[in-house]
C-alpha cells in the first residue's frame, strides 16, 4: 500500500474539491452541481474557517480524497460538534482506509480543541458500504431524520 497523507487543505486544493463535491453529488444522489457555483462554495468556505475546513488525503503527492467539517453548537453539551460532510474518495483508492486515516486526523485535530464534544455526519441512506464503514469506526445510528427547506432565490 502506497503512503497515505492526510492535510488540512488548501486554495490549490480547491478545484479537486470541487471536482470530488461534484462526482459525489452525482454518485450518490444524482445531482449535477454547476462547477461555477460549487467552486464558489469551496472558495468561500476555505476564506472563511470560523465556518469550517477541508482536509484532503494525498497518494504519491495525488488528492485522492477530501472531507469537509462544519461545527453545529450544542447547548446540551456546551460544545461543537464537528460534521463530517462531503465525503469523497477516488473510486480506484477506496477501500484501503483512506477514510480511516482522514477520520483519524480529525479525531486527532479535536483532541487539541477544548470544546469539540463529538463528530456527527449523514450518510445516503442506500449507502450500505459507507454506513458499515462508519459503524466500524465505533459511529452510530441515531434515531434521527433530516429535514430541509430551501430560502427562495432572489430574482
Amino acid at each position: 500500500m502506497d503512503t497515505i497523507t492526510i492535510r488540512l487543505a488548501q486554495f490549490s486544493d480547491a478545484k479537486n474539491i470541487a471536482a470530488f463535491n461534484q462526482a459525489m453529488a452525482l454518485e450518490t444522489e444524482g445531482k449535477a452541481l454547476l462547477s461555477q457555483v460549487i467552486l464558489a462554495g469551496v472558495h468561500g468556505l476555505l476564506e472563511n474557517p470560523s465556518q469550517g475546513f477541508y482536509i484532503v488525503a494525498e497518494v504519491k503527492s495525488k488528492v485522492v480524497g477530501c472531507l469537509m467539517i462544519t461545527q453545529e453548537w450544542s447547548d446540551w453539551r456546551n460544545g461543537v460538534f464537528w460534521w463530517l460532510q462531503s465525503v469523497y474518495v477516488e473510486p480506484d483508492y477506496r477501500r484501503r482506509g483512506i477514510y480511516r486515516r482522514m477520520y483519524e486526523f480529525i479525531k486527532e485535530l479535536a483532541n487539541c480543541e477544548d470544546n469539540v464534544c463529538g463528530f456527527r455526519l449523514y450518510v445516503e441512506q442506500d449507502n450500505k458500504v459507507a454506513q458499515e464503514t462508519y459503524s466500524a469506526l465505533g459511529m452510530r445510528q441515531l434515531p434521527y431524520l433530516i429535514f430541509e427547506a430551501s430560502k427562495p432565490q432572489k430574482t
